[in-house]
């Protein structure tokens, strides 16, 4: 059975800093990406990582401060978050797609999800 688990969401302050991991079980894939949802809003992209190549696509809200990196074993991604602003809360969810995408319906296996809050 595929599963996608998220951890590492939690309360952090502006400015600070925080590592969510997401680990695939059952099958490895081409791609593996963040989401993130805020309350009232539409489900949004984050960033993608091809996990044989290392090709990131980030989203323009979160490039420069986010990076999303991927383990040597290609089963986990990782999302290193810094600089963090109160816009950024919401749930992060993991996703995995055959290919780079930042369009939603093409991400095939989801996460339950993991908060995020960022204070001020």
């Amino acid at each position: 059975q595929v599963q996608l688990v998220e951890s590492g969401g939690g309360l952090v302050q502006v400015g600070g800093s925080l590592r969510l991991s997401c680990t695939a079980s059952g099958r490895t894939f081409s791609v593996m990406g963040w989401f993130r949802q805020a309350p009232g809003k539409e489900r949004e992209f984050a960033a993608a990582v091809h996990m044989s190549s290392g090709l990131a696509l980030y989203a323009d809200s979160v490039k420069g401060r986010f990076t999303i990196s991927r383990s040597n074993t290609k089963d986990t991604v990782y999302l290193q978050m810094n600089s963090l602003k109160p816009e950024d809360t919401a749930v992060y969810s993991c996703a995995a797609a055959p290919y780079v995408s930042r369009a939603p319906n093409e991400y095939l296996h989801w996460g339950q999800g993991t908060q995020v809050t960022v204070s001020s």
